[in-house]
């Protein structure tokens, strides 16, 4: 199943915080946000949110 980043219509109040990813891995990330027509941020939330799911 690809993966599809959430909607993010109706956002949810949050925090800021700072990461340091690899160079290859933001490179992936920005390709399925300009995929999806989202934000870079909003595939990340969404990846994390869906792994903490498959618990």
């Amino acid at each position: 199943m690809k993966f599809v980043p959430k909607n993010t219509k109706y956002k949810e109040v949050s925090v800021y915080k700072t990461l340091y990813l690899k160079e290859n891995l933001v490179k992936e990330l920005e390709k399925i946000a300009k995929e999806n027509d989202t934000s870079f941020n909003n595939v990340v939330v969404s990846m994390i949110e869906y792994c903490l799911k498959m618990e």
